[in-house]
C-alpha cells in the first residue's frame, strides 16, 4: 500500500473543498427569528405562509444551477420534516424574491421547479412547531449544482430529491433560523 504524507493528505482535502470557498446563503426579510409571515396556515398555526427572499453568491465554479431547502430536524416525525424544496434555478440567478414558494404568485425563477413538502403540499409550507415542543431550528440550504436540471417533478418526494441532491452538489451554504409555539 503507497502511503502518503500528512502534508499530501492535508492538500488534496483543502483543494475539494476550496472551490465553494465564500458560498453563502442570506435572508434580507428575517435574523434569528422566523416571524408570523413564515409561520404555515393550517395545522393549528395562523401565519401568512410567504417564504422570505433569500440571496445568494459565490457559487463555485461548474455550477450550473442552484436548489433551495427548508428543513426541520426538530420535528417530532423520526425523519425531520421537509418545509420547502425548489431545485432547478438557472446558474445565473442569484436571488428568490418574498414569496417565491407561493406557486400561485408565479415569481419562482422559470424553469424552476417546487416539488412536494412534507405536508404533502408543493411549495412553500412555513414553519408550524407543535405547541410546547420548544425551540425547532429551520434550516434553509442553497446547494450549487453540477447539472442544469435533476430531472425531477413537482411530484417527487423529498427523501428523492435529496438523494439526487446528494449526488450533484458542489457546495452547500445554510442559515438557521427558529420558531416555537
Amino acid at each position: 500500500m503507497k502511503k502518503y504524507s500528512l502534508i499530501t493528505i492535508m492538500l488534496l482535502a483543502f483543494s475539494s473543498f476550496s472551490h465553494a470557498d465564500g458560498f453563502t446563503l442570506e435572508s434580507p426579510d428575517v435574523q434569528g427569528q422566523l416571524t408570523n409571515d413564515q409561520v404555515f396556515n393550517g395545522f393549528g398555526c395562523n401565519g401568512k405562509n410567504i417564504s422570505p427572499r433569500l440571496t445568494w453568491k459565490n457559487v463555485p465554479k461548474g455550477t450550473k444551477s442552484i436548489a433551495i431547502t427548508l428543513f426541520d430536524a426538530d420535528a417530532p416525525t423520526g425523519s425531520g420534516f421537509w418545509h420547502w424544496l425548489i431545485f432547478d434555478i438557472p446558474a445565473d440567478v442569484t436571488s428568490l424574491k418574498t414569496n417565491a414558494g407561493n406557486l400561485s404568485a408565479s415569481i419562482a425563477p422559470k424553469g424552476s421547479v417546487q416539488s412536494t413538502t412534507s405536508f404533502g403540499t408543493v411549495g412553500f409550507g412555513g414553519s408550524c412547531p407543535p405547541k410546547g415542543h420548544g425551540p425547532h431550528q429551520y434550516t434553509f440550504t442553497a446547494f450549487a449544482l453540477d447539472v442544469k436540471t435533476l430531472g425531477l417533478s413537482q411530484n417527487t418526494t423529498p427523501a428523492m430529491v435529496g438523494f439526487n441532491l446528494s449526488f450533484h452538489t458542489l457546495a452547500k451554504a445554510s442559515v438557521v433560523l427558529y420558531n416555537q409555539r
